[in-house]
């Protein structure tokens, strides 16, 4: 975090917090997925940190696929206008399908998603999300396996950014205000 020390305000959530809640979060899903055509979709790009540590402790069979949707661009609030940058690479009719994602904010995109998805016709769709925010709750939502509750602060690292930075970060971090504003 050396790098951008001068523009972190503070460590929300440190790396060892992540990895047990993500341990804790996983012996939930191989009970709930036991003997279940499941396929775990990862939310591009944020998620790619979130999901590459819970798919190493996912002890049942499973396929993996990615999609890439926006709604911020460079900014720090949803612009409400869903786009789908990259659909899935395969159908999921009859698949219990597990979206990965790393923060449920509005929940404007996770709704726009989820409606999308269903008209696909799967056996189910949850959510995990790393980070719930429901202070900035749009729209009704409620993941299904939550990491962590925070507050309305602005945050980075552990794969979520600000303008392609800081994704790098081990930790979730709030990003000083300055940096944006």
């Amino acid at each position: 975090m050396e790098y951008a020390k001068d523009e972190i305000e503070r460590v929300l959530v440190s790396n060892e917090e992540i990895q047990q809640r993500l341990d804790c979060l996983a012996e939930r899903i191989n009970a709930d997925y036991a003997g279940k055509d499941l396929l775990v979709v990862c939310i591009l790009k944020g998620a790619v940190a979130v999901f590459a540590d819970v798919l190493r402790r996912i002890r049942i069979p499973c396929a993996i696929d990615f999609m890439a949707i926006s709604s911020y661009g460079s900014s720090t609030k949803s612009s409400g206008v869903v786009r789908i940058l990259k659909d899935l690479d395969h159908g999921i009719e009859g698949k219990h399908v597990l979206i990965v994602e790393d923060i449920v904010d509005s929940g404007m995109s996770m709704s726009y998603l989820l409606d999308n998805l269903k008209t696909r016709n799967p056996a189910s769709v949850r959510i995990l999300t790393l980070l719930d925010k429901p202070e900035r709750r749009r729209v009704e939502l409620k993941a299904d396996y939550i990491g962590f509750t925070i507050p309305d602060e602005f945050v980075v690292g552990y794969g979520l950014d600000y303008a392609e930075r800081y994704r790098n970060l081990p930790d979730v971090c709030v990003l000083s205000p300055k940096m944006y504003s």
